[in-house]
């Protein structure tokens, strides 16, 4: 059978068809060409200092508002601070005269019991105050028993009154010297015929535990030993120094320096959270003291935060922050990033009417976490763009 007649009715046709498709596309292109672009949307149009953002606009999409109501706000500040020993728990012990150190009691490191012997001198100066007071009590007796006697001749007649009046000053002379040896001794640190005295920073010495001018000074206090600064053999002579120190460190002090600007937001009961170097989370506590006098050199004032201390975790001298929360007063506070910073100035973006927003210069005080109070620039309750308002500032 023949193909090729076929073939050359079809081609024709293909080549009709393939034209009229060509035309129809240039119909199209041209047409396209000459239909109008649609006119653009702003974003932003400037009223005066009045922002309007258009109905079709994106920015109204991406700008958050929000109403900035007036409310309680209680302004934290920090304040460096330490690790203090309780002054009431704390007993520094002054050897009461020079001498040679013959035993030491407790070491560095030790507990300690109210009472217990912490040390004894050898001092002579204290023996001679005993063999004082000794010989000042005997002459005592010999003016006392004296004085009895010319009382008795006298109701017999037989002393005259001269001698009672002599036998009488005697006896208050003897007395008073006995009083005056027994001042000193107590004074020295000794006890002498049912008497005791104190010595240096609290703490007790009984020269009656120990032969001649020995002493044996005891603890005031139940603690530990946490200074030692002597060793048995050694002579100590400086009455001014502290040869040991006993501590209850079971409850401590954190006592922070506030500055003059900070005395006003200070207050007995003021909550306050500590953090220190050594551990992570804070300390939660409240302020016991606020001290009475500026110091003269730092011109600050102690502020001191008690705490118990039973784990021993906190060690005298640590270093450490006090945050304290300020008295609350009524005022703004707005979110950090409805701040916009515009050269030297802070500035807010407020709506005056639905999308249309108007610049205003703020005033900040201090930061309170993710937000900043505002002191003036805003009103109660006015509304502000608090997300993406730094794509006003143009």
């Amino acid at each position: 059978m023949n193909k090729t007649p076929l073939k050359n009715f079809y081609l024709p046709s293909l080549v009709a068809i393939a034209a009229v498709a060509l035309t129809g596309w240039s119909l199209v292109g041209l047409h396209a060409k000459e239909a109008p672009a649609p006119e653009p949307v702003a974003a932003l149009v400037h009223d005066g200092e009045v922002l309007r953002i258009p109905e079709r606009s994106p920015l109204r999409r991406s700008l958050v508002v929000a109403a900035m109501p007036e409310q309680s706000v209680s302004v934290p500040f920090t304040l460096p601070a330490v690790v203090e020993a309780d002054p009431a728990r704390l007993a520094r012990v002054l050897p009461p005269l020079a001498g040679r150190i013959v035993r030491l009691n407790k070491q560095l490191g030790d507990a300690v019991r109210a009472g217990e012997v912490l040390f004894v001198i050898d001092a002579p100066d204290f023996a001679q105050a005993n063999a004082d007071a000794a010989k000042a009590q005997s002459a005592l007796l010999l003016a006392r028993r004296n004085l009895e006697r010319q009382r008795e001749l006298a109701r017999s007649d037989i002393a005259a009154g001269r001698d009672v009046e002599q036998a009488q000053s005697d006896y208050e002379q003897a007395a008073s010297e006995a009083a005056r040896a027994t001042a000193r001794l107590a004074q020295a640190g000794g006890a002498a015929h049912g008497g005791s005295g104190g010595v240096g920073a609290g703490a007790a010495a009984d020269g009656r535990t120990a032969g001649g001018g020995q002493l044996a000074v005891r603890s005031p206090l139940s603690g530990r030993v946490v200074a030692l600064a002597a060793t048995e053999g050694a002579y100590w002579n400086d009455a001014t120094a502290p040869l040991m120190t006993v501590a209850d460190l079971s409850k401590v002090y954190i006592s922070a320096n506030a500055q003059e600007k900070d005395l006003a937001q200070l207050y007995v009961g003021q909550q306050a959270s500590v953090r220190l170097d050594a551990y992570p989370a804070p300390l939660k506590g409240q302020v016991a003291y606020v001290g009475e006098m500026l110091d003269a050199d730092t011109r600050t004032v102690k502020v001191r935060l008690p705490f118990d201390n039973r784990d021993g975790r906190l060690k005298p001298g640590m270093f450490a922050e006090a945050t304290l929360e300020a008295r609350p007063h009524a005022g703004i506070v707005v979110p950090m990033s409805a701040v916009i910073q515009s050269g030297f100035s802070s500035r807010a973006f407020v709506e005056v009417k639905p999308w249309q927003f108007a610049p205003r210069d703020l005033k900040l005080g201090a930061q309170i976490g993710e937000q900043v109070e505002v002191l003036s620039g805003l009103k109660p309750g006015e509304r502000v763009v608090v997300k993406d308002g730094v794509l006003l500032n143009d």
